[in-house]
């Protein structure tokens, strides 16, 4: 696992989480393991999302995912649509579809300025990885 994923282990009698990407960055296609994982991910966040069980539910990447063509952009959105009004969702990654920015109540957008990933250093442990 991520090594982000360390300290929520500490925290597991609060938090769920759970990863269904691999444990790679996707460079060029993605394959039709991406594609299942991926939608395995959208179907249990779409039960803890309704479930109401939760009051803020996190699709770390799924920006990513919708431009990969991982997941659709119609079904974020009918996430959006079918959440329970407490609950907050959270979609992250670069890249977020027009119609997404459009349906989300806030969108917030950092940029990368400076990246160490560009001069050739790769992920750092307890960052990255």
């Amino acid at each position: 696992a991520s090594s982000e994923f360390i300290p929520l282990a500490k925290l597991s009698d609060s938090i769920t989480f759970a990863q269904y990407g691999r444990d790679r960055l996707i460079k060029d296609k993605p394959t039709e393991k991406d594609k299942d994982l991926a939608l395995r991910g959208l179907k249990d966040a779409r039960e803890a999302i309704v479930s109401g069980e939760y009051d803020l539910v996190i699709l770390d990447e799924a920006n990513v995912a919708a431009w990969f063509d991982l997941l659709s952009v119609d079904d974020l959105i009918d996430l959006i649509k079918k959440k329970p009004d407490h609950v907050e969702l959270v979609f992250t990654g670069r890249k977020a579809d027009p119609k997404l920015i459009e349906a989300a109540d806030l969108v917030t957008e950092m940029r990368e300025i400076k990246h160490y990933y560009t001069q050739g250093v790769s992920a750092r442990t307890g960052i990255e990885d």
